[in-house]
């Protein structure tokens, strides 16, 4: 089965090349894919949205959270007509082997909220969608319960919008924090926006001494990890679309003049 179907959101008598639509939760997180990448402002029921476009790809840094995630993936979908939308960005490891700069796409991802399960049909382990942003335990939790490898906060509910469209879906992830990886309390700092106030952030670390180590181990781990997560979006996002073309030779032909 071709990971994507072709796109004809022009109309019939245009054939743009296939679109991979990705859906990442901050910037710093695919900032090493998309530095040079032309930008676009569009809005969507609404709000606004900074879009990244290059060639067949195109990017939104959506927030953190399900809602963020949901309003940035009907926005990409409804104003890109996508044949494939990716869920991008950190993940933290629930398997003790899974270290800082793992990258992987898992084939099941799983919504803590109801337990549904979406199947993307392509490579391997499982990943959990969890409310909030997971502490050592209940990553353990989440590990027994759903014999998941991974959590991630936006994931499911991404998923769930590829297949309320009918679109091919798939996860993309980096382990930016290990099971057993304390974490500073960063979900406070998260707006109902689903975006991270980091001044406030710096400003509540900078009078806790005790929590600089933490913070400065994040910090060298989150550099590593968004370097490893655009290698491996690079590679995936290029083999998608060289599928797609594939299957439509006039799609093909579109990309030769």
């Amino acid at each position: 089965m071709p990971w994507a179907a072709p796109w004809n959101g022009f109309g019939q008598t245009a054939m743009p090349t296939p679109k991979v639509a990705i859906v990442a939760a901050l910037e710093r997180e695919v900032w090493p894919l998309v530095k040079g990448w032309p930008v676009s402002h569009r809005e969507h029921e609404g709000r606004w949205f900074k879009f990244f476009e290059s060639g067949p790809m195109v990017l939104v840094c959506g927030g953190m959270g399900s809602e963020a995630a949901r309003r940035a993936a009907e926005a990409i979908i409804s104003l890109y007509q996508p044949s494939l939308l990716i869920s991008a960005g950190f993940a933290g490891g629930l398997d003790g082997s899974l270290q800082v700069g793992h990258t992987l796409t898992p084939r099941h991802v799983i919504d803590a909220g109801d337990g549904s399960r979406t199947d993307s049909g392509a490579g391997h382990g499982v990943l959990v969608s969890f409310e909030s942003v997971a502490d050592v335990e209940q990553k353990a939790k989440l590990a027994k319960a759903y014999g998941a490898h991974a959590v991630d906060m936006e994931a499911a509910t991404v998923a769930r919008a590829a297949e309320a469209h009918g679109i091919k879906f798939l996860a993309c992830k980096v382990i930016s924090d290990a099971n057993d990886s304390r974490m500073p309390p960063i979900g406070r700092f998260i707006g109902d926006d689903g975006r991270f106030h980091a001044l406030k952030f710096v400003v509540y670390v900078a009078f806790r001494p005790r929590l600089w180590a933490s913070v400065g181990q994040l910090a060298r781990d989150s550099v590593l990890a968004a370097g490893k997560l655009c290698e491996a979006l690079s590679a995936v996002t290029t083999e998608a679309h060289a599928q797609a073309v594939s299957s439509d030779p006039r799609a093909a032909a579109n990309l030769k003049t």
